[in-house]
């Protein structure tokens, strides 16, 4: 995986082949992150990173400026990677060990952008489970974006707060809004 822009711009990471991930491919990741450009100052985002895996987009985000960065993912060995990341980059990413939507639930923090990448398998209600607990719990700030990274096979149109998609290969993005 590979940082795309800001401060370590080009920079490879190696994540260890036994964490159960599946990155976000640079090509998606630079079509994401070419949209966030155009649309705000990563410096200033507050940034919740769910399903965060290898910590892919919140590296992206860390580079780019962000300060505020919560990372949510289930597995012990990818918060630890995130976690051994951070400290040799100098990120300030908050890690957090719990069930994505268990954490949904019980979480108070507000967030300019929230971001959740969960398996592609998942079925569709899984998925968009987690846009209606965003907005049940109110966890976007009044601008507020959610985006949900899924296979092209899943469409979340139809699920409430829905405001539009950009496909990237195999891999879309479905915005949120209140």
């Amino acid at each position: 995986m590979r940082i795309i822009s800001g401060k370590y711009k080009g920079k490879i990471l190696y994540a260890p082949k036994k964490l159960p991930v599946r990155p976000t491919t640079d090509m998606a990741k630079e079509g994401l992150f070419n949209i966030l450009n155009n649309h705000y100052n990563f410096s200033n985002l507050s940034v919740i990173d769910l399903f965060a895996g290898t910590g892919n987009i919140s590296y992206e985000f860390a580079s780019r400026g962000t300060k505020d960065i919560t990372a949510v993912d289930g597995h012990y060995a990818c918060l630890g990677y995130i976690k051994n990341v951070s400290k040799e980059l100098n990120f300030t990413i908050e890690t957090i060990k719990s069930d994505v939507y268990k954490y949904l639930e019980k979480s108070s923090s507000k967030a300019d952008l929230i971001f959740a990448d969960p398996p592609y398998d998942f079925e569709t209600e899984k998925f968009s489970k987690i846009a209606i607990l965003v907005f049940e719990k109110n966890l976007l700030k009044d601008d507020g974006v959610l985006i949900i990274e899924h296979s092209k096979h899943t469409s979340l149109e139809e699920t409430p707060h829905f405001s539009h998609s950009r496909k990237y290969g195999g891999s879309v993005f479905s915005f949120f809004e209140k």
